[in-house]
């Protein structure tokens, strides 16, 4: 009995207190004696012995349970446990010519027995109720009487253990459901965290997206404006049908531009790829490249099938930042389109332009938008570049 069980202290469930408890059984105890005529014939070492034990019996119960007990001195329990069983024992001993009321000092000790391991509380009840039959069996007392007393102090016994142990457990109780309100406030709070966090990363997923999108599409047209701008004023005078030709395409690339414009603004609840096939439109970005006067070529390998939109649009936008990279910044001559079915669970793209090339592959942010698509699809984005050796787009995704 080296240390209490998962219990709470047996004292603890004690409604009133256990100082309490220990001063009114001590009393109950007590005052009968003290008041009872054969007291005056006992000698005044015998009375000044049996107040004194008392006196040490409250001593123990109202603080020797918090120094070994509670502060769990080395043999703590066996030590105040011992101490009070032989305090009781002498008790019942020298008031055994008295009306017997001093058994009900057992009582707390029965209680406080019931926070410990149960093979504890046995070993103390058992003791306690040697303590309490053999001074009778020394005395002289009849078996009858013996049996009387153990069954009156046996139930007393047991009422006190049941009583504690079922306090006990409303305790244990309690502790529990205050512990988990207290883990299920942690949990609430920490997922009032967790939702900030989660609402702060979907609002810079959706910025970095958005971003993506209008440089996707914005950038592109305003490229391809920019190139046919350039042609028409460098023809405006040689030869003004061809520079009329590239304004009007101007001016609807420009059209096209502000409907995309609008497109993303609205948060882009549709994207390029939902109404058309893919095919065709990687043709008719391809068509838009030949317009600027660089030779494109677009190859189709295998047999086109269904891709979950995200891949679609990814693989559009591909093609956008590899054709307007060869217009914008290559200074190429040709551009060729490359899109691979031949694998049954990847589709692959390649564009490819025979431009100045980059000493820095890692590019600017529309790679860095592609890179991020390519990755939250499960995918693969590769540059394949050199001063003077042209720039590859691989992308790789599932599909």
């Amino acid at each position: 009995m080296s240390k209490p069980s998962s219990h709470a202290a047996a004292a603890d469930a004690l409604p009133l207190g256990v100082d309490l408890v220990f001063i009114l059984v001590a009393l109950a105890g007590y005052v009968p004696s003290l008041l009872a005529p054969e007291l005056r014939t006992w000698p005044w070492w015998r009375i000044g012995l049996f107040i004194g034990l008392g006196a040490l019996y409250l001593a123990m119960g109202l603080r020797g349970w918090d120094w070994l007990v509670e502060e769990k001195r080395p043999f703590g329990p066996f030590i105040y446990f011992t101490v009070q069983i032989a305090i009781i024992t002498l008790i019942l001993w020298l008031s055994l010519d008295l009306p017997n009321a001093t058994w009900i000092l057992m009582m707390p000790i029965v209680g406080q027995s019931a926070g410990f391991p149960r093979l504890g509380t046995v070993l103390v009840v058992l003791t306690l109720l040697a303590s309490f039959l053999i001074p009778l069996f020394l005395a002289g007392a009849s078996w009858t009487t013996m049996t009387n007393a153990l069954i009156g102090v046996g139930t007393a016994m047991l009422f006190v253990l049941i009583f504690t142990f079922v306090t006990l457990r409303e305790s244990d109780a309690r502790e529990e459901i205050e512990r988990l309100a207290g883990e299920l406030q942690a949990a609430n709070q920490q997922l009032r965290h967790y939702a900030v966090q989660a609402e702060e990363l979907a609002t810079t997923k959706e910025r970095n997206r958005l971003a993506r999108e209008i440089h996707d599409s914005l950038g592109h047209y305003l490229t391809v404006v920019n190139v046919q701008l350039g042609a028409a004023q460098a023809l405006l005078t040689a030869d003004p049908d061809r520079a009329r030709d590239a304004l009007q395409k101007s001016q609807q690339l420009t059209q096209d531009g502000l409907a995309e414009v609008r497109r993303s603004v609205a948060a882009l609840r549709e994207s390029p790829v939902d109404s058309r096939p893919l095919d065709d439109l990687i043709a008719e970005l391809v068509t838009e490249n030949r317009a600027s006067g660089i030779v494109t070529e677009f190859a189709l390998l295998g047999a086109s099938r269904s891709l979950p939109p995200q891949t679609r649009l990814t693989l559009f936008r591909a093609v956008q930042e590899g054709l307007t990279n060869a217009r914008k910044h290559a200074r190429a001559s040709r551009v060729d389109v490359t899109l691979d079915y031949r694998q049954p669970r990847q589709v692959r793209l390649a564009v490819a332009d025979n431009g100045a090339g980059s000493a820095d592959p890692s590019g600017g942010f529309g790679l860095l938008g592609l890179k991020e698509r390519a990755s939250l699809l499960g995918g693969e984005l590769t540059v394949e570049t050199a001063v003077g050796s042209g720039f590859t787009l691989r992308l790789h995704l599932p599909g």
